[in-house]
């Protein structure tokens, strides 16, 4: 395996970030993960895009896209595969102990991991804990991912693939690396970003392709659902089957039967599709 760290190729056992990173000490830093298929990207610009709003969210100087296009690049002619997931990762640098950032500059890695394509269906549920559609760090996708952790945990204990969350006034928000869709009464709704979900790239298509409404919705919308489905950059769309106890008896049905062929003929007609 071969790891762009700091401007170039390093072997996994030499691909070292110090321990006083700030984003091994404090999570400062930035993510995105992008798919490859066959060494080609998909929707870079958009991925670039919005890595450079989460940095400006922190405070990090805008990461430089044409370096993370050869660092993503590089990455994949050295490590082929059919499907990758391609993770970008870019934090405070070389910081004293504590909040305060140093002045050594920021850190940037990327490296890939082999993927395989999603079921057409999975099992989801609900958490007990909220998503802050006010604090500091909503909208921005930052390395501090404890609290995914924590509740992805749950769901695969409970032998679902993800964990969707409420924001702090009841309403539907997201998963912990998904965005959510349901159908009402035959109409196609998802959260807005106002509700503090993460503005995915995957959701901004189908709702741009796939013709959805973005509306606050509360939580017990899962309740009456007659369809429901997820997004994100590895599921691209994927219909739910179970939420919590209750189960969605022919997944994928009809509108996600057809959004799911949307995104995928979409999808394939532009690798590096423009922001809705």
């Amino acid at each position: 395996m071969r790891i762009w760290v700091n401007g170039g190729l390093r072997d996994a056992d030499t691909a070292l970030v110090s321990v006083l990173d700030h984003g091994m000490t404090v999570g400062d830093g930035i993510f995105e993960t992008v798919k490859a298929t066959e060494g080609r990207t998909f929707a870079l610009t958009q991925h670039l895009d919005r890595l450079t709003r989460s940095a400006r969210g922190l405070g990090l100087p805008d990461p430089d896209h044409e370096e993370v296009r050869r660092a993503c690049a590089a990455v994949l002619e050295a490590n082929p595969m059919p499907l990758a997931r391609l993770r970008i990762t870019y934090t405070g640098g070389l910081s004293p102990l504590g909040s305060d950032r140093g002045d050594a500059g920021p850190t940037l890695v990327v490296a890939a991991g082999e993927s395989t394509r999603r079921p057409d269906t999975t099992a989801v549920i609900t958490v007990p804990w909220t998503r802050n559609e006010r604090g500091a760090l909503t909208g921005l996708k930052t390395t501090s991912y404890a609290e995914n952790v924590v509740a992805l945990a749950r769901a695969h204990e409970q032998g679902a693939s993800e964990a969707l969350f409420a924001n702090t006034v009841g309403q539907l928000c997201e998963g912990t690396g998904s965005n959510v869709f349901v159908v009402l009464d035959g109409r196609l709704y998802t959260p807005p970003v106002s509700s503090g979900c993460l503005a995915g790239i995957t959701r901004a298509l189908t709702v741009e392709w796939a013709g959805a409404l973005e509306t606050d919705l509360p939580l017990d919308a899962l309740d009456r659902a007659e369809e429901i489905f997820l997004t994100s950059t590895l599921r691209d769309v994927q219909a739910v089957h179970r939420v919590d106890g209750r189960e969605l008896p022919g997944a994928p049905g009809p509108v996600t039967a057809k959004a799911m062929r949307i995104f995928e003929e979409r999808s394939a007609a532009d690798p590096d599709p423009a922001a809705p």
